[in-house]
């Protein structure tokens, strides 16, 4: 089934198609954005113009057509501040009903903080736990605070950039007493909230929207690296985005449309925003703040999931990553059997030699995950596919892991075969950890050569300049047996232990 969402905020207009699994996932296919800035309008003039209510319509329509295209069984839309507060709202949600066919439900500002939550519950890992989050909007700001289990915490404030720009920011570069104002102004709202919101005692800070995605992205260009294609869970700090304030604060407009990693039709908008985010620090006491790139669209998108499909979240944090795994997986016709074979073998290799690296539960996890995806490339071509199989993870819209992570998973999958993993081709990883991922995966891939499932488990001792693996097998092991010996030159190159493979006496 293929269901639609539109979010009709405040800033722009976001349409999502999305495929809807068996399982109650969900994977996007389509999405289309359109900036119309309403927030900004209805912030100076109280309503929303003619020529604005026709951009807006057409918008819709095109959205409906796309929507038609790719054979959408529900469309879902809301609309938020700037509909909610013009005084001609009704109307133009009348109009865009009317021309476009969509029915659009205008929804409260909690609601509308209630649906984010639910999209970055989904889309991050809320780990420590409750985490604060904050989607600053066009027209206002939704502030939740929750955890795996659900949102404890809603609000929503009449302090979107658009708004925020339209009443206090007239001079370029802003001057001193303007940007005193509206310091002043995020301040007095945000304290009450603050106060509130300090009672739950949380422990992680989650950004959404494109204002602070502009904002991570600006940070995330000044560390001098390239910047990940996702910026889903990056996290910056503070002494790090101070920086990209004084920048922006100190640059006319003209100087900030050269800015890298500043979408050009935010350019006005930046100012309110880096003041927004260096106000809520300040009151709000955090120095760190992640990124969810899931928003209000996947928000409505996972509502009208759950209302087709009930089915009960799974309170692990963690649990969105393994989903997010499977489901490329699945997408990418697997080899499931094997798959899984390769993955339990892994992690018991890594398991049994803790004594050689520590035994980090994260990394035992990217190696479970990085062995369920191992083989992925096949779906493109046998020939190459370690290379085909990266460049799907990379691409793979994997949710709930860091840019970091995401960079380590498709090192893993790119060396599971042959080669040296090296520190340059992908600059966010530790290529040690790369080398011991790669070093297990080939050993654990080499013992279901033949894809038949004779190797049922290893056992592992490790000594100082020996490790000995004996194999339990239920039948002829002959080719197991030899692909892994074929595939241990990284393993003892990364351990600096020689290593031995031999069939368990008595098989099983």
């Amino acid at each position: 089934m293929r269901v639609a969402a539109v979010d009709l905020g405040s800033n722009s207009f976001h349409l999502i198609i999305a495929e809807v699994l068996p399982d109650g996932t969900f994977e996007p296919i389509i999405r289309e954005k359109e900036m119309l800035r309403l927030g900004d309008l209805v912030g100076r003039h109280g309503r929303i113009p003619d020529e604005a209510a026709a951009a807006a319509a057409a918008v819709m329509r095109r959205f409906r057509q796309v929507a038609d295209a790719a054979g959408t069984g529900e469309i879902a839309a809301c609309a938020t501040s700037a509909l909610r507060r013009a005084a001609n709202g009704a109307e133009v949600v009348d109009r865009i009903e009317a021309e476009s066919g969509i029915p659009v439900e205008v929804i409260s500002g909690v609601r509308e903080a209630q649906l984010i939550f639910l999209a970055v519950r989904a889309g991050v890992v809320l780990e420590p736990a409750p985490a604060l989050a904050f989607d600053l909007g066009g027209g206002s700001v939704e502030i939740t605070v929750g955890d795996a289990t659900g949102c404890k915490f809603a609000a929503s404030e009449n302090l979107g950039i658009g708004t925020l720009t339209a009443r206090f920011v007239t001079t370029d570069p802003i001057d001193h007493d303007e940007r005193r104002a509206l310091e002043a102004h995020v301040a007095d709202v945000l304290e009450p909230v603050a106060r509130s919101v300090a009672a739950l005692g949380p422990r992680l800070v989650i950004g959404s929207s494109g204002t602070l995605e502009d904002i991570a992205r600006m940070v995330a260009l000044r560390r001098g690296r390239d910047v990940p294609r996702s910026l889903n869970q990056f996290t910056f700090g503070r002494d790090e985005f101070a920086r990209v304030r004084d920048d922006v604060l100190g640059a006319t407009a003209a100087e900030r449309a050269r800015f890298d990693g500043l979408e050009a039709r935010r350019v006005d908008l930046i100012t309110a925003g880096v003041v927004f985010l260096d106000v809520a620090m300040e009151v709000f006491g955090f120095d760190e703040m992640t990124i969810s790139e899931w928003a209000l669209r996947e928000g409505i998108l996972l509502d009208v999931i759950d209302r087709h499909d009930p089915a009960d979240w799974d309170t692990d944090p963690r649990a969105i990553r393994r989903a997010s795994v499977e489901a490329l997986a699945r997408r990418c016709t697997w080899h499931e059997a094997h798959s899984r074979r390769v993955a339990d073998l892994a992690v018991s290799l890594f398991d049994q030699t803790a004594a050689l690296h520590g035994g980090d539960p994260v990394e035992r996890e990217l190696l479970d995950n990085a062995a369920l995806l191992h083989d992925i490339g096949e779906h493109v071509s046998s020939q190459g596919h370690h290379r085909h199989g990266a460049y799907l993870v990379e691409h793979g819209q994997l949710r709930g892991f860091d840019p970091a992570e995401i960079q380590t998973l498709v090192a893993a999958v790119r060396w599971h075969r042959r080669g040296n993993p090296d520190a340059g081709t992908y600059p966010l990883v530790d290529v040690d950890q790369v080398r011991r991922l790669a070093a297990f995966l080939r050993i654990a891939d080499g013992l279901d050569r033949g894809r038949t499932g004779t190797i049922t488990g290893v056992d592992v001792t490790v000594g100082p300049s020996l490790v000995l693996l004996r194999v339990r097998a239920t039948g002829d092991a002959e080719l197991e047996l030899w692909g892994a010996r074929r595939k241990r030159e990284l393993f003892e190159r990364t351990f600096d232990r020689d290593l031995e493979i031999a069939l368990r006496s008595g098989g099983a």
